[in-house]
């Protein structure tokens, strides 16, 4: 299975962005997806993930409110939908895939796929 990030860019803080995250699967519906972020010099954070029904989401604190994730299991596509960026929202941001109907955020090792990484720069 490959995932496919894109949509990330460079945009002012206050903007807007919508991330895409595209998996080569046909059980695309089977996994619960995620969203990460590293930003330079720190972890990779957990940001946002959705059940593999799409029936219920779970959100970092730090985004709350702002980002939006969903899904459209007829195009293996999630999205995360940036509203309202800050300049601290500057990352690169990484889509995973994770077999079953979990939503809370596990250790590294416990994602079966990752993506490449999408970059997002906000500026002030």
């Amino acid at each position: 299975v490959q995932l496919q990030a894109s949509g990330g860019g460079l945009v002012q803080a206050g903007g807007s962005l919508r991330l895409s995250c595209a998996a080569s699967t046909r059980t695309f519906s089977r996994y619960t997806m995620y969203w990460f972020r590293q930003a330079l010099g720190k972890e990779r954070e957990f940001v946002a993930a959705i059940r593999w029904s799409g029936d219920s989401t779970y959100y970092a604190d730090s985004v709350k409110g702002r980002f939006t994730i969903s899904r459209d299991n007829a195009k293996n596509t999630v999205y995360l939908q940036m509203n309202s960026l800050k300049p601290e929202d500057t990352a690169i941001y990484y889509c995973a895939a994770r077999y079953g109907n979990y939503i809370v955020p596990a250790a590294s090792s416990s994602y079966d796929y990752w993506g490449q990484g999408t970059e997002v720069t906000v500026s002030s």
